[in-house]
């Protein structure tokens, strides 16, 4: 089987509020479940991001993206992994944009 980092992404929105309570405890439920339900997938839980420094030519400097979250799962393709997340409680509950999903590819000589 494949890996696949997924990054779950998320545009930031200062007007937004926090999830009530309920939506709140709606969610985690549904993302626990998501989680139970493809476990033997699941190859790093991955977890939130936190703010991002970026580093380049320029030096180091605090830097934003619409990454909020990841997780790596293996699946028989790159649709299989991208159909595990159809319909994800990060969208379908939280107020995230979307999941992207990347093959995690084999580094030349290793």
């Amino acid at each position: 089987m494949a890996r696949f980092m997924a990054v779950y992404t998320g545009t930031p929105d200062p007007n937004r509020a926090a999830p009530d309570g309920e939506t709140l405890a709606a969610g985690m439920k549904a993302w626990t479940d998501w989680m139970q339900r493809y476990a033997g997938q699941i190859v790093e839980g991955g977890g939130p991001l936190g703010k991002t420094k970026r580093v380049s030519k320029a030096g180091v400097e605090d830097a934003r993206n619409n990454m909020a979250a990841f997780v790596i799962v293996e699946a028989e393709s790159h649709d299989a992994a991208a159909a595990m997340f159809e319909k994800h409680p990060h969208f379908m509950i939280f107020p995230g944009d979307g999941v992207d999903i990347m093959p995690c590819l084999p580094v030349p000589g290793r």
